[in-house]
């Protein structure tokens, strides 16, 4: 892991493409791996390591167009962050499970921890963005490289790595950028760290520079808000509804919590994600 703060890292446009999903390059883990409950996001009940009865033979969804009219809108929540491209291709070097059953149950256990991983660069990446963050961009380059080092580790590595001790040590690095970045907004920067705003009436306000990491946004009414400058992390956006709000300038938002959200084409969106076809 190299400390020298001008040592070369990917650009953040190309690392950001390859923590993008692509389910053409992918054996359909997310259907397989992962167990979900019959409830308002699935149809029905489904195990870990058992593949979705909708999941084909060439590892496409077979009701894809029509996911959320059928009763699985979690489906098009969810993102991998480019985690399941990454162990299908280069961790079980395009070895699939279905011609070689023996990889199942590893290929299953190791799919979360990479999607963890993959999470973690996103952040990482987008932290180093920050012209404010300077003074911690040094660190950030070095638990970039530490963490892509861990993707590339074999198996039975991955299965065994301590992400959550990972995690930890990441996010005080990523807690630091987010304060420098949002330092211009004393005084009427508002601290919802964790904060329960479960249906919060929230319409057009000016949340610039507010701290939002965690917090339940569940149903909340964020039409017109300002959310420039905000940090974005963890917060649950389910059906939150964000037409005509302003997420441009917004950092540490990803593209799963936009899919759990209600917007539309006045909702304004940083240029690194994309706007959701339910929208």
């Amino acid at each position: 892991m190299s400390e020298n703060p001008g040592a070369a890292v990917p650009s953040p446009g190309a690392t950001r493409l390859a923590l993008v999903s692509d389910c053409g390059n992918c054996f359909g883990l997310c259907c397989v791996a992962l167990a979900y409950s019959a409830s308002a996001d699935f149809a029905i009940n489904k195990p870990a390591g058992k593949p979705c009865p909708n999941l084909q033979q060439d590892f496409r969804c077979g009701i894809h167009r029509d996911l959320r009219q059928s009763g699985f809108r979690g489906c098009t929540v969810y993102d991998c962050f480019g985690a399941g491209q990454k162990v299908s291709q280069q961790t079980f070097e395009g070895r699939d499970w279905r011609a070689e059953p023996g990889t199942a149950a590893p290929m299953f256990e190791v799919f979360p921890v990479m999607r963890q991983l993959h999470e973690l660069l996103w952040y990482v990446t987008e932290a180093l963005a920050l012209p404010k963050a300077r003074p911690v961009h040094a660190e950030l380059r070095a638990a970039l490289e530490e963490t892509e080092a861990f993707t590339d580790l074999a198996p039975e590595a991955l299965r065994d790595l301590d992400v959550a001790a990972h995690r930890g040590k990441v996010n005080q690095l990523l807690l630091k950028a987010s304060e420098l970045a949002r330092a211009d907004f004393k005084g009427k920067k508002k601290d919802r760290r964790g904060a329960d705003l479960m249906g919060a009436q929230l319409k057009g306000v000016d949340l610039r520079g507010a701290n939002l990491r965690g917090a339940l946004l569940i149903a909340a009414d964020l039409r017109g808000a300002d959310l420039r400058g905000a940090d974005l992390i963890g917060a649950d956006f389910r059906d939150a509804r964000l037409s005509g709000a302003d997420l441009t300038e917004a950092f540490f938002l990803t593209q799963a919590q936009l899919n759990a959200a209600k917007g539309d084409a006045t909702t304004k969106i940083p240029p690194s994600l994309t706007r959701p076809a339910h929208w």
